[in-house]
């Protein structure tokens, strides 16, 4: 692919980005693949070893502030009829109360999600507990001269340890796993935004 092909395809992925970031990102990007070029790559060598096109878009995207993009895509919006914003009043009940409505059960559903991952490690910390519990009470136990409960109380105790552990794997995977989630979902929404004002 030639420096120009480059450019250009990159100028499209970033269309519905602010102006100025664009072309700060064009130049970037065309100066990088100078300096490549410099360095005794061929064009080709020196395109190819900047990344992929689709790598750079996911990325300016996700580094670029939600309001931002939601300031351009509303500073770049057609001036409205007469006839448009009256239906727009006359329907606000209609689709304010939607909005808000959609937006409290999305609200409601991550709020839910979150409680889950903290219930979660709330149950780890409890057989955390229950293990350093075990293990005193095991102690206590025994200088009381009770042996048996002593050694019934350590085996909960490693039990209840054993518990502790694949808990804060499995705790720890899912806290990955949603934030993860997360963040695919912020960049997902940016990119809906810019996809409607390339259309």
């Amino acid at each position: 692919m030639s420096k120009q092909e480059f450019l250009a395809q990159l100028r499209k992925g970033l269309s519905g980005l602010p102006q100025d970031d664009i072309e700060e990102r064009l130049t970037f990007y065309s100066e990088m693949i100078e300096d490549r070029k410099e360095e005794g790559l061929s064009e080709e060598e020196a395109v190819s070893a900047v990344g992929s096109v689709n790598e750079i878009v996911t990325q300016v995207v996700a580094e670029t502030p939600f309001a931002k993009i939601a300031k351009e895509r509303i500073k770049s919006k057609m001036r409205l009829s007469v006839g448009e914003i009256v239906l727009l009043v006359l329907g606000s009940p209609i689709w304010i109360s939607l909005g808000i409505a959609a937006f409290a059960v999305i609200l409601s559903l991550y709020i839910s999600l979150w409680a889950v991952i903290i219930s979660l490690w709330a149950v780890f910390a409890s057989f955390a507990a229950c293990s350093i519990g075990g293990v005193l009470a095991c102690v206590v136990f025994i200088v009381g001269g009770n042996g048996a409960s002593g050694f019934a109380m350590l085996s909960a105790g490693i039990v209840c340890a054993g518990l502790a552990i694949f808990m804060f794997y499995g705790c720890k995977a899912a806290t990955k796993g949603t934030w993860i989630l997360t963040k695919k979902i912020a960049i997902w929404t940016k990119n809906c935004f810019i996809k409607k004002e390339v259309a």
